[in-house]
């Protein structure tokens, strides 16, 4: 955490007061957040700038809208035109995204085709991979907290085929029957074992569909839209992140998140609920130098305790839900508006770009 001591300190002693100077104005407590959250991500460092096409009308800088983007997320503003109105009425903020009068702010056309780019180019992704790289990649992680969540969007359900009648009753075959198993597909953790990490998450559904999940006191909720899959270290930073469909099981996802994670940090121990209870994915956390600690699946064999010491241990897993809390809570995680995988995805992870900035800064302030 020496670096981010090292740039908040900057930021409080140079920048501060030289963005001050600039604007000739004081700026407020949210405007300073917002400030040091940038100076942090520094997105304009991963957005191509200039002009590059030959012909037609020159477009927008996209350095700016994807600095306005962070501000979306730190100011958890449902819609972007509500963005661009506090664009168009506060100077302040106008000039810290990078524009210098009102005339110079792009169209609500502008920014969602720019959105669009992002989301398409995976921005927000390579930002976050380069931020972990840099503040937490060179220091050993204690625990890896993994558990997903629900992302309720605004969009119709893909409707499923329906199921081919079964060839077969279900059960044990009689004495003397045989099973054609020749037209049955291969089962997905077997598979994700021999694979990488993102050839297997290629291979996960990412359509909106429906999603059910039973919370730890039996409750049940059902949710149209997509799910979030975090990984989280000890200081509530998220090291990975995956949006896949909303009906898909949270062991579909643990394999390829446990090995895209232990390509950006080293971790000891791998912390996850009762979801992801599977010898395959323990065998997996194993095999990347991993100590796996979950809550066993009541409905498979009867629950087994801890010992104390585990228990103890296993109470650190909370970090990933306040995270994903926050997520949904202060970054944007509840205020999704736009439509299809991608740019859900790139919503979100705008969200996880200022939360882990955010997080950052509270470990050193």
């Amino acid at each position: 955490m020496v670096k981010v001591a090292q740039i908040w300190n900057r930021v409080q002693a140079v920048l501060f007061p030289h963005v001050e100077r600039c604007l000739d104005t004081q700026l407020t407590a949210s405007q300073r957040r917002l400030v040091a959250i940038l100076e942090l991500v520094r997105i304009e460092e991963h957005v191509p700038s200039g002009w590059t096409q030959r012909l037609g009308r020159p477009r927008q800088d996209r350095r700016a809208i994807a600095r306005a983007f962070i501000a979306k997320a730190v100011y958890n503003l449902p819609e972007t035109e509500l963005l661009i109105e506090m664009l168009r009425t506060q100077p302040t903020l106008r000039a810290i995204c990078g524009w210098p009068d009102a005339s110079d702010l792009p169209s609500a056309s502008t920014f969602s085709r720019a959105f669009a780019e992002f989301a398409t180019g995976r921005l927000a992704d390579r930002v976050h991979e380069a931020l972990v790289q840099e503040h937490v990649s060179e220091h050993l992680v204690g625990h890896i907290s993994r558990d997903s969540t629900a992302i309720a969007a605004r969009e119709k359900p893909l409707k499923k085929p329906p199921k081919p009648p079964a060839k077969r009753r279900r059960g044990r075959p009689r004495k003397g029957e045989v099973v054609d198993k020749s037209d049955q597909l291969p089962k997905r953790l077997p598979q994700q074992l021999k694979q990488g990490p993102q050839e297997a998450l290629a291979e996960l559904p990412t359509a909106c569909d429906v999603g059910v999940k039973r919370d730890a006191k039996g409750h049940k909720s059902v949710w149209i839209g997509y799910k979030a899959h975090l990984d989280v270290n000890d200081d509530g930073l998220p090291i990975s992140v995956v949006t896949t469909s909303a009906s898909l099981h949270d062991s579909q996802v643990a394999i390829p998140l446990a090995k895209l994670t232990a390509q950006r940090v080293t971790s000891l121990y791998a912390l996850m609920d009762a979801a992801y209870d599977a010898e395959l994915i323990k065998q997996c956390c194993r095999g990347l130098g991993q100590v796996p600690i979950i809550d066993s699946n009541s409905r498979q064999r009867g629950k087994v305790p801890f010992d104390p010491a585990t228990a103890q241990r296993f109470k650190g897993r909370t970090v990933v839900e306040r995270a994903y809390s926050r997520l949904k809570d202060d970054f944007g995680g509840r205020q999704v508006r736009v439509r299809g995988h991608g740019k859900v995805h790139a919503h979100l992870m705008f969200g996880v770009l200022a939360l882990f900035a955010d997080q950052l800064l509270q470990l050193v302030i």
